[in-house]
């Protein structure tokens, strides 16, 4: 079997490939071109970006945490409110005691 001399099975040597361009497509438009994002203005919008997610996280999480605390601190203020006002009652119950002993 003899092989032609630009065969693609011939060790060594590439198969030739012909490039051609359709008549619709050579007589096309070419696109607008489009302006570049330098790297200045990437890198700026990419800053503030991060900024305001990583702000916004942080002032979620602090709203969060003063939400929780404000509500144990209701729940403190509650609970004192409730112990003065025993005590309250409580010396009451004393001095009304004490009155009636010197009474006597």
């Amino acid at each position: 079997m003899i092989k032609p001399p630009f065969s693609p099975l011939r060790r060594g040597h590439i198969a030739a490939r012909a490039f051609s361009i359709s008549h619709a497509r050579r007589n096309a438009a070419a696109l607008p071109a489009r302006k570049p994002v330098g790297a200045f203005r990437g890198g700026l919008f990419g800053f503030l970006t991060g900024s305001v997610v990583a702000g916004g996280s942080v002032y979620w999480y602090i709203l969060g945490d003063y939400r929780i605390a404000n509500e144990m601190l209701s729940d403190d203020i509650t609970a004192l409110q409730s112990a003065t006002l025993s005590l309250q009652s409580y010396i009451r119950e004393l001095e009304d005691k004490v009155d009636r002993l010197h009474k006597k």
